[in-house]
């Protein structure tokens, strides 16, 4: 127990500071979508959701009755992506509606699918917690959008660092900026085990 919260307390001063460096690095991405992380644990995806957030520069994250993450899993992006918190999904929601967005989520089952069609420029991708999902009444929230991501296998179910990632590729495939428009490209860093060569 103790070791438990020895390492929460850990993660809280590390969010501290990375959240300090944000209020001085961040500012909005080229891509006006935004993601909604409702509820979701604070010890590993969150970190690398701010990861694929920053890779495709994303205009925001909102984070609901979320105190704290680990900022480690995103690898310094923390700093780059503008943050905000909410104690309530209402909160975050009629803040977003109020700006334009239209907000989606995504659940197995629906007659949207994501590639299929078209999304909205001002997107806000809702994505609930790992275990127990949304927070809210669904049927509060009618004009929320659903949308399913393809998958052909039986489980039908992706991790949410995951599924993030693939719906902001698609968004950024309908309505991406120009890559010239970003910071410069540098072609990846190749490493291999050993300068033999194959045997």
């Amino acid at each position: 127990m103790r070791r438990k919260r020895k390492r929460r307390l850990d993660m809280h001063a590390r969010f501290i500071r990375a959240a300090r460096r944000n209020m001085v690095g961040a500012a909005p991405g080229l891509h006006p979508c935004i993601v909604i992380l409702d509820g979701l644990k604070p010890d590993f995806n969150i970190g690398k959701i701010f990861r694929t957030a920053d890779a495709f520069s994303i205009r925001e994250i909102h984070l609901v009755n979320i105190e704290f993450f680990d900022p480690d899993p995103a690898k310094g992006s923390v700093r780059w992506i503008p943050f905000f918190q909410h104690e309530n999904f209402d909160a975050c929601y009629q803040e977003v509606a109020g700006r334009g967005y239209s907000s989606i989520i995504f659940e197995p089952g629906q007659q949207k699918i994501l590639g299929a069609k078209s999304l909205p420029k001002k997107s806000a991708f809702i994505f609930g917690h790992e275990e127990f999902g949304l927070s809210f009444d669904r049927t509060s929230y009618p004009e929320i959008a659903s949308f399913s991501i393809p998958q052909w296998g039986h489980v039908q179910s992706l991790n949410v660092s995951v599924a993030t990632s693939i719906v902001l590729y698609e968004y950024v495939r309908q309505h991406g900026r120009p890559l010239t428009d970003g910071l410069p490209q540098h072609p990846a860093a190749v490493t291999t085990r050993s300068k033999r060569g194959p045997r």
